[in-house]
């Protein structure tokens, strides 16, 4: 099989690197602390009404009247209906983690399956329990995998590409590895630290290779199944039996990636709605006061950098009944951002990249694409 995409042509390490945004914007929606964004959210809000009234014209007669407490009345409103709703979506996606006995037996044996699989694969009495440690375990081997590969390489007389691609995939995973390293769950760095680990454009690229390598051996031939590779002897085997390792280990990275994404999905779901509980209460107090006691605020006089009182009392309470929102806004930017990132499992890769336009511009390469998707 002919292929014109190289290791070289492959995605960046890093999750940075590999999206379109700029580095301030993927920290804000995935690295930042959620408190921070939402804190930053509520004050450049608050900045943002008092510059509005320091450059609008009559902003010094501003007085207790219809727009405060139609602006309240619209916080009170959006508070009860927010709440009520991260409530319900959170409910909606716990209650999977209810059901009959035989349900709880089904999950618990289909996680001790995996587990033994994994076991199996590595040679282990039993692995990690923590999902860091996990994750770890399971790239340390790929960097002790892409070792005896560059080791068997360097005693076959194969494509540099595929020494190329046991290189980056060592110091990747070493590079994760130390990333996993001493990480709590409940914490993004560990998501952060297996999202950077693109196991999807890395198992496409072993199965590439490893198909080339058959085609090199059976004069053509490139289905990895009928393949008839086992009769190469000497460096050209061990190489093919080294991929196919890398291959078989990947293909559990993705599941048990996925699991653990979505109990961090569960755990924050649970932090978002506790915290919109908490933000909603005194959100409904300052609301509900300015509805009411409004008129008391009249007497206020004076001005502070030329702007009313009355109006940085009215910015103050509505920064306050808009810190729910600010919360959800906080949490809902690194789950969606994550998400998106994550939608495929396997080798799919949901972003134009360097191999679409050599894949495109290589004639004859519409069958042979068939049987590298999954």
């Amino acid at each position: 099989m002919e292929d014109s995409v190289s290791s070289e042509t492959g995605p960046e390490d890093t999750m940075r690197r590999r999206g379109e945004e700029n580095r301030l914007t993927l920290w804000i929606l995935l690295e930042a602390n959620r408190w921070t964004v939402a804190g930053v959210t509520v004050a450049v809000f608050f900045a943002g009404v008092i510059l509005a009234a320091m450059i609008a014209p009559g902003r010094m007669n501003m007085s207790a009247g219809d727009p405060v407490e139609t602006l309240f009345q619209g916080f009170l409103t959006a508070t009860i209906t927010g709440v009520s709703l991260v409530v319900s979506i959170n409910s909606l996606v716990l209650s999977q983690e209810l059901g009959t006995l035989g349900d709880q037996r089904e999950r618990m044996e289909g996680a001790m399956s995996f587990r033994r699989d994994l076991e199996a694969e590595l040679g282990r009495n039993t692995a990690p329990a923590t999902p860091a440690a996990f994750l770890q375990l399971l790239v340390d081997a790929l960097e002790s995998r892409a070792e005896r590969l560059e080791e068997a390489v360097e005693s076959a007389a194969v494509d540099d590409q595929i020494q190329l691609y046991a290189a980056d995939l060592r110091n990747h995973a070493a590079t994760v590895g130390d990333d996993l390293s001493g990480r709590q769950f409940g914490t993004f760095g560990v998501l952060s630290a297996a999202l950077d680990f693109n196991y999807s454009w890395k198992i496409q690229e072993a199965r590439r290779l490893r198909n080339q390598l058959a085609a090199d051996a059976d004069n053509g031939g490139d289905d990895e199944e009928t393949s008839t590779l086992e009769a190469a002897t000497g460096g050209v085997g061990d190489v093919w039996a080294r991929l196919d390792d890398i291959v078989s280990l990947l293909t559990l990275f993705g599941p048990a990636r996925e699991h653990i994404k979505t109990l961090y999905f569960q755990w924050e779901l649970v932090d978002l709605s506790r915290a919109m509980l908490y933000s909603a209460v005194p959100a409904l107090i300052v609301a509900t006061s300015m509805i009411l006691f409004q008129d008391a605020l009249d007497p206020l006089t004076g001005t502070t950098l030329g702007v009313n009182h009355f109006v940085w009392v009215v910015a103050a309470a509505a920064s306050v009944a808009l810190a729910p929102f600010a919360i959800l806004l906080s949490f809902i930017l690194r789950l969606g951002t994550v998400a998106k990132r994550t939608l495929s499992i396997g080798p799919f890769i949901l972003r134009t990249t360097a191999d679409d336009e050599a894949v495109a511009s290589t004639p004859g390469t519409d069958e042979e694409d068939r049987d590298g998707g999954e």
